[in-house]
């Protein structure tokens, strides 16, 4: 098998998630999409006994060893959950696609299956043997990377340090120039209202945040900042900056899921191969209803398809 085909298509695998989330019914409907045929070749990961009758992509089976209920996190819905990212991964990682779209699962879920990780992030990175990895989030023409994922404001404020910001930065440049972009123009968000006001509310961004951005540029990085967060992102939706560096979680995902509400995808910079998801989780409160959408999930494979098209 190869990542790619006759056809010149990357062949990209996208996991189910979790079986009792909304994972079964987006990716089928992601699969089957008109536009993601056009452009790729979607392996679908995930236990045989949830590929619909309609559902014309490639499948590989992997197990669902015990009872699953729609929308209710359980064991044996996190354990098929791992097995489906287990082998994209595998396969990823031995270049059989051209890059891993991961479906949503369910934390509880990975939790009840012996898993007590944060999420598919930190998994990925440890099958991978890779500990500086990060995610960055996708909405149209907005590039954010978060300093900090999943921990509370009090504990992520307390890591915000000159030399996290300043190592981050440069993961963020890192990961902008793998999805094609050589030197992009970097912004770094700021802390406090209107950044601090030279101290008025707030003294974060003068004494943590302009050292980083100092030793940013005297190390070739092109950045600017710290800039008000209430304008930032709107100045990089607008192409100003090729990415944005933000010091906490929604700082970083409300702009983003503003911007991108049916459309924005993250991305998992440091891996050995692409990984993409769509930004949103496994929605047990409509699982099974019919009200899933698949357009995250199509954004995320078109993503994918046309990174892993440039690189071949």
């Amino acid at each position: 098998m190869t990542a790619g085909s006759a056809r010149g298509l990357p062949r990209i695998a996208v996991t189910i998630g979790d079986p009792a989330g909304i994972g079964p019914e987006i990716v089928p409907a992601a699969a089957r999409d008109e536009r993601v045929r056009g452009a790729c070749r979607p392996l679908v990961v995930g236990p045989e006994t949830l590929r619909p009758a309609d559902c014309a992509a490639e499948w590989m089976d992997v197990a669902l060893d015990g009872p699953v209920e729609t929308g209710r996190a359980s064991a044996a819905g996190g354990a098929a959950a791992l097995a489906a990212l287990r082998r994209g991964h595998e396969l990823a990682l031995a270049g059989e696609v051209a890059a891993l779209v991961t479906g949503p699962v369910s934390k509880r879920a990975l939790h009840l299956a012996g898993e007590r990780v944060e999420g598919q992030t930190e998994l990925l990175g440890r099958w991978c043997g890779v500990s500086e990895h990060e995610m960055l989030a996708v909405a149209g023409r907005l590039r954010v990377m978060p300093l900090t994922r999943h921990t509370s404001l009090a504990r992520a404020l307390e890591s915000v340090t000159t030399g996290r910001v300043l190592a981050h930065l440069h993961k963020l440049a890192a990961g902008l120039a793998g999805l094609g972009l050589a030197r992009p123009r970097l912004a770094l968000a700021g802390l406090n209202p209107h950044a601090g006001e030279e101290g008025l509310f707030g003294d974060e961004e003068r004494e943590v945040l302009a050292p980083a951005v100092a030793r940013a540029r005297d190390e070739g990085l092109d950045v600017s900042g710290p800039l008000p967060a209430d304008t930032v992102f709107v100045r990089a939706a607008r192409g100003e900056f090729d990415g944005v560096l933000a010091l906490y979680h929604d700082q970083a995902f409300i702009p983003v899921k503003l911007l991108g509400a049916d459309s924005a995808v993250t991305v998992l910079c440091g891996l050995p191969y692409l990984r993409v998801s769509p930004a949103h989780g496994v929605a047990f409160d409509i699982a099974g209803r019919g009200l899933a959408r698949p357009d995250n999930l199509i954004e995320a494979l078109l993503f994918a398809a046309g990174v892993a098209g440039r690189a071949q």
